[in-house]
């Protein structure tokens, strides 16, 4: 069992930057950022691997979003900057526990963080 605990959400204008940040009870083999938003399917947004650091992005955030991992504190960050209204969504972090393929697919991942909202909007 892995509990995933988020935070960092906030409201902010284009351009600006915000670091979500996700904490992890347990061992994992990667943790993904998801993000859903209004009316639009959940997208994975980026990936980090806990057994080489290995990293993937989304095409739409490569180049703004910057994901790493602090083993000491088991936690996960994203680190978004350059942010603009189309990054609006619920963000979730999602554990992947049996480490089959990477970068894990929704399916993948049996343990989701609660979500917290992003709102980039001037």
């Amino acid at each position: 069992q892995v509990q995933l605990v988020e935070s960092g959400g906030g409201l902010v204008q284009p351009g600006d930057s915000l670091r979500l940040s996700c904490a992890a009870s347990g061992f994992t083999y990667a943790i993904g950022w998801f993000r859903q938003a209004p009316g639009k399917e959940r997208e994975g947004v980026s990936y980090i691997s806990s057994y080489d650091s290995g990293t993937y992005y989304a095409d739409s955030v490569t180049g703004r979003f910057t994901i790493s991992r602090d083993n000491t504190k088991n936690t996960v960050y994203l680190q978004m900057d350059s942010l603009k209204p189309e990054d609006t969504a619920v963000y979730y972090c999602a554990a992947d526990v049996r480490g089959r393929i990477f970068p894990p697919t929704e399916e993948e991942c049996d343990y989701w963080g609660q979500g917290t909202q992003v709102t980039v909007s001037s």
